[in-house]
């Protein structure tokens, strides 16, 4: 397995999702993890329904591209077809973290955009995180209706269900992640003093520090 997918990638991916539950990014074993290796191009992805608490780097599932399991004993993902479509259609794309934050997940519920307010926000969001209506998830054609509504920001709110980020590795994928929900909670807490002053204004991501 470490020839498919290195054993740091692997590693990291399961470092990441064990401290998804930590950073309240998740319960029980909700979202899924998954990073591509550059060299070989196979996705090591956490596997369906797996606690993170045991998870080790051997239980996660190596899947090619289009999603044909390579190796691994257990099954992979429920939403891998996602995964998968998002790095067909996304080559700057080398991992993907789904989680299901809850101020995310709130804003998702009353189907509100999510406005970067801190400089820190807009730099893990690249703009305002727009919301992908709710359907099933786990297919191609969630996947590719989600990229579309995406855009070329780095993640999306999954209506009544969660959010979706990706990166350029697991490191920032994972975040970006925890930053866009510290920031639907920053503009959750704005929103009850007063009318937020958003940066959704700001085209040129450049000109943004931290």
């Amino acid at each position: 397995m470490s020839e498919l997918v290195t054993q740091a990638i692997r590693e990291a991916v399961v470092a990441y999702a064990r401290q998804s539950r930590a950073d309240g990014l998740v319960v029980m074993a909700q979202g899924n993890f998954s990073a591509r290796d550059p060299n070989t191009g196979y996705i090591a992805i956490t596997p369906h329904e797996q606690p993170y608490s045991r998870l080790t780097p051997a239980d996660l599932v190596i899947v090619d591209v289009n999603g044909e399991q390579i190796a691994g004993d257990l099954a992979p993902s429920f939403e891998t077809p996602v995964h998968c479509t998002v790095y067909r259609e996304r080559p700057d794309v080398m991992a993907v973290a789904h989680t299901e934050p809850p101020y995310v997940n709130a804003f998702g519920a009353v189907g509100q955009a999510i406005p970067p307010v801190t400089s820190t926000t807009y730099k893990a969001a690249g703009g305002t995180i727009a919301i992908m209506p709710y359907r099933r998830s786990g297919s191609v054609e969630f996947a590719q209706e989600m990229l579309a509504v995406m855009a070329d920001c780095y993640g999306i709110i999954w209506a009544n269900h969660g959010m979706l980020v990706v990166g350029p590795n697991i490191d920032l994928a994972y975040e970006r992640s925890l930053a866009i929900e510290k920031g639907a909670q920053i503009l959750h807490l704005a929103m009850q003093i007063g009318e937020p002053q958003t940066l959704a204004w700001i085209k040129d991501r450049g000109s943004i520090t931290a």
